[in-house]
């Protein structure tokens, strides 16, 4: 089972993710590569929630692929081009996690990606926990 750490010595989450998320000895874990919010047919929405919520799109296909969901995230790192996308990536992240426990996170505010149109890019850590036996 994941533990989050979450100690009421620090200041809360300032939103659904833990300070930190255990994960026990055997577990396999993926690393998703950083995903950008491009279509399969190579379109990008002008706007960073539509990215953001193709992001996470695409992070939820190679979960799939892997017999992973969202659930099994415990961490995600995201990165965008301006404070101002925060509220909107939040959203798109708020509807992947759901009402799923949050799992450990990072935002970071950076200079740009390798093409200007792209506004954020997210990778996550999956566990798969090993079976009860």
């Amino acid at each position: 089972m994941l533990r989050r750490h979450t100690p009421p010595t620090i200041r809360a989450p300032f939103a659904n993710y833990a300070h930190a998320v255990g994960v026990p000895a055997g577990a396999e874990l993926l690393f998703t590569s950083g995903q950008l919010g491009i279509a399969p047919d190579d379109t990008v929405p002008a706007d960073t929630e539509a990215q953001a919520d193709l992001c996470f799109a695409n992070i939820a296909a190679v979960l799939a692929d892997a017999g992973l969901g969202a659930a099994d995230v415990v961490r995600i790192n995201a990165y965008v081009v301006d404070r101002g996308d925060f509220p909107a990536y939040m959203r798109a992240r708020d509807r992947f996690v759901g009402a799923l426990p949050g799992p450990a996170s990072t935002l970071v505010i950076v200079g740009g990606f390798t093409r200007a149109e792209f506004r954020v890019e997210v990778e996550v850590v999956a566990a798969r926990l090993p079976a009860a036996g």
